[in-house]
């Protein structure tokens, strides 16, 4: 890494793929800043609605959130923040939350979710004086895949619950996952890295016809559109902390480095370039912005696993289209209209492109798997992988007196807690490792 704290980005064409420090010009820069905020709507409108919060605030949050870990890692890793599902159950045990309407008790969460955040940067503070070795051997290849895996099985009812059991609204679930396929294997280069973006507003149009021209299926409000104002103020929530809260929410810190040490490596993967040396920043940025999230009334944030499938996709690794990305949530945040647009987007549409997205995530995992050549021939890489994607897929969870524990921190601990109880065999070579 040279002196400078920003890269110079160099401009690039339209074949192959683009490099963190390149990029394929203004024009395909917005646009694919545009997906990347597209790509994550679904997610980080759904986990705050799922709390309580509003998800206005959410969008603002992510925004801030990717521009502040943009700047703090210098430009050099392209991550979009968006909202962490690893609160979600917490919170709900915390605020005693109903599931429906505004969360009352949202300035408790924020508390804990402030907390949380903080022991999330001060890990990377640690990671950043001390180096990796140490959060590498608690997290090695066989667990980052396995946590990261288990995040997007995890989330894949979602995906499919929205998708319905048959029907029209099946079917253009369906059609958006066949036009983003279809785009990204056969479309002109320009079209494959928007491929999402495009499969969107195909079947978002053909949903529209189906439903408010053809009348077979619940019709998009428009009403609610064209009734909401273009720009206006959110309503920010102060946090209140309390040792319940904060000892309740603060232990998801190591589910969020998890996360991120596994979106670290799959962008190494993905990349080929070596994210390690960013480990600290990356962790530290993470963590300031959760606590920047929590301090205005949002949830915690985390890098986003979709952004991995739209990269994949588009093959376009260029860290300005998440600056692009995190200045149109900001703006975003600021407008009810986008909320109302946000809301909507018909459910089958998004969970047909969910589909392919999360199971390009889990691909994207086992080629971290594949690339370090961990041996699934050992039990002690076999059970704390099986058991950890097991927990996440079954979403396993359960409470040890006032602590619940979701499914995503069930796979976590298992995955490292029984790593690190089979690998310690004295003159045993550690093949989790990847056989480094």
């Amino acid at each position: 890494m040279t002196g400078q704290w920003f890269p110079t980005w160099r401009r690039v064409g339209t074949q192959g793929s683009v490099a963190p420090d390149e990029h394929p010009g203004a024009t395909q820069t917005v646009l694919l800043g545009a997906q990347h905020v597209l790509s994550m709507t679904g997610s980080t409108v759904l986990g705050p609605l799922l709390m309580g919060f509003d998800p206005n605030i959410a969008i603002l949050a992510s925004g801030l959130g990717t521009l502040l870990f943009f700047v703090l890692t210098g430009g050099r890793v392209p991550s979009y923040l968006g909202s962490s599902f690893s609160f979600i159950a917490l919170v709900v045990a915390l605020t005693h939350y109903s599931g429906h309407g505004p969360n009352p008790d949202i300035a408790l969460a924020c508390g804990g979710i402030f907390v949380a955040g903080l022991v999330y940067a001060l890990i990377g503070v640690l990671v950043g004086l001390t180096g990796t070795q140490w959060i590498e051997r608690l997290m090695p290849p066989a667990v980052t895949g396995a946590v990261g895996a288990a995040i997007g099985l995890n989330l894949a009812p979602v995906a499919t619950r929205g998708l319905g059991h048959g029907g029209v609204q099946t079917a253009c679930g369906l059609f958006a996952l066949l036009c983003m396929v279809v785009l990204a294997r056969y479309a002109p280069s320009f079209i494959r890295r928007i491929a999402i973006l495009v499969a969107l507003v195909l079947a978002s149009a053909v949903y529209a016809l189906a439903a408010n021209g053809l009348h077979l299926m619940p019709p998009i409000d428009f009403a609610a559109i064209r009734a909401a104002p273009l720009f206006g103020l959110p309503h920010l929530v102060t946090p209140r902390f309390s040792v319940q809260s904060a000892t309740l929410l603060a232990p998801v810190a190591l589910v969020l480095v998890a996360e991120n040490l596994g979106h670290l490596k799959a962008l190494s993967t993905i990349t080929g370039r070596p994210m390690e040396p960013m480990m600290g920043r990356a962790f530290t940025a993470d963590g300031l912005a959760t606590m920047l999230a929590a301090s205005m009334g949002g949830t915690g944030v985390t890098t986003y696993v979709e952004n991995i499938g739209v990269m994949a996709l588009s093959r376009v690794y260029s860290t300005l289209t998440f600056a692009v990305a995190g200045s149109f949530a900001v703006l975003l945040g600021f407008s009810p209209f986008f909320g109302a647009l946000l809301r909507a987007i018909p459910d089958a549409v998004l969970a047909g492109l969910a589909v392919g997205l999360l199971g390009l995530i889990a691909a994207t995992m086992v080629r971290i798997w594949i690339d370090n050549r961990v041996d699934f021939s050992d039990p002690a890489t076999l059970f704390p992988v099986g058991v950890a994607l097991i927990a996440g897929a079954g979403d396993m969870s359960f409470s040890i007196g006032t602590v619940t524990l979701g499914g995503i921190s069930t796979a976590t601990i298992a995955a490292i807690g029984l790593n690190q109880l089979l690998s310690f065999r004295p003159g045993r070579k550690d093949t989790t490792h990847g056989g480094q």
